[in-house]
């Protein structure tokens, strides 16, 4: 094995082990491949050792890939400026970071007829801290309900960044505004845990988790973000 496949068996048996611990389906966990910053050449490995969802940053960035690889499902997994909204609804499968009513509705506006609903997921300041990205926690139900209204959306759940370090019960508290939720709007998934916490998340109900340098390597230096 190259050394992708050998950290996408080694990411994939961590899902399983936190799932077997938190007595989960063994199939309840989506893994996300966040190839921020890497070569399209690492992504066509992560590829052949059957990883088909991918995870973005960067719009431009991410478009280029999309031309080597336009078969892959393609996340939006950081923020969304309004003057990107037409190219990201036509060209990806998922934004996890919702997190305004306005950028929701460019979204809807904008997806192709053509084309399915543009899943989307609202991201949740699973901090409280005023300079982290994502909606308050008293604001979801609120912004819910407007992106759930919009016809070219569907709307799929949450998704978090809880800090490094964060405790315990920053993760459950994200999942119970996941569970109070789901119901009324049909949720199925809740987007938390990277390279360091997966276990934790999965433990708290994560149902996909972004990995990037557990499967990748470290992060390539960045270009100018877009």
């Amino acid at each position: 094995m190259n050394a992708i496949a050998d950290n996408l068996q080694a990411v994939r048996a961590r899902i399983s082990r936190a799932l077997e611990a938190a007595r989960r389906d063994d199939k309840a966990v989506t893994l996300l491949a966040v190839s921020k910053t890497h070569p399209a050449a690492k992504i066509a490995e992560a590829r052949t050792a059957g990883q088909h969802a991918f995870g973005e940053n960067y719009v431009q960035e991410a478009l280029e890939k999309m031309t080597a690889a336009p078969d892959l499902e393609w996340h939006l997994i950081g923020p969304l400026q309004s003057n990107k909204t037409r190219v990201v609804a036509e060209r990806f499968q998922w934004v996890q970071t919702v997190d305004r009513e306005k950028i929701a509705k460019r979204l809807s506006e904008q997806r192709p007829a053509a084309l399915p609903p543009l899943n989307v997921l609202i991201q949740v300041n699973a901090s409280g801290e005023a300079t982290k990205s994502g909606v308050s926690h008293r604001a979801v139900e609120s912004l819910a309900k407007a992106v759930a209204a919009l016809p070219r959306l569907r709307l799929r759940g949450l998704m978090a960044i809880p800090e490094p370090g964060a405790p315990r019960e920053r993760y459950a508290e994200v999942r119970a505004m996941f569970d109070g939720l789901k119901s009324q709007f049909g949720f199925d998934t809740l987007s938390m845990g990277m390279s360091d916490d997966l276990e934790l998340a999965v433990a708290e109900g994560a149902t996909m988790v972004r990995v990037g340098t557990a499967i990748f390597g470290e992060r390539q230096k960045p270009r100018a973000a877009a």
